[in-house]
């Protein structure tokens, strides 16, 4: 085992990357939403060129949190909520779990 996967795997890091965006993140909540065309994610942030939109969409795909198909001669594209699952068991989960147990402990004393 590598040392990546004693102190977090690289897969984390990319999923961790990649939500550090806000661009991103926004991303991931119009997929959340349904499939979407590359042109329609770039529609909707005029604010932002198609390449700087594809380099977003490109920062998420390397971490798995989103997939892409041809359909003729347009990309579909969806969210992979799998890694987002992952981070959440492995981290969220966990501390939640601490905390409403100090809760507990705090109500009981």
């Amino acid at each position: 085992m590598s040392a990546g996967h004693v102190n977090g795997s690289d897969d984390d890091d990319r999923v961790f990357k990649a939500l550090a965006s806000p661009t991103r993140r926004r991303i991931l909540d119009l997929l959340k939403a349904g499939t979407r065309t590359t042109g329609e994610v770039c529609a909707h942030f005029p604010e932002l060129d198609r390449t700087t939109v594809l380099q977003h969409l490109r920062v998420l795909e390397r971490a798995d949190l989103v997939t892409g198909r041809k359909v003729g001669r347009e990309r579909h594209l969806a969210l992979a909520p799998l890694p987002i699952k992952r981070i959440h068991d492995r981290w969220i989960g966990e501390y939640a779990r601490a905390a409403v147990e100090l809760l507990a402990d705090l109500d009981r004393g």
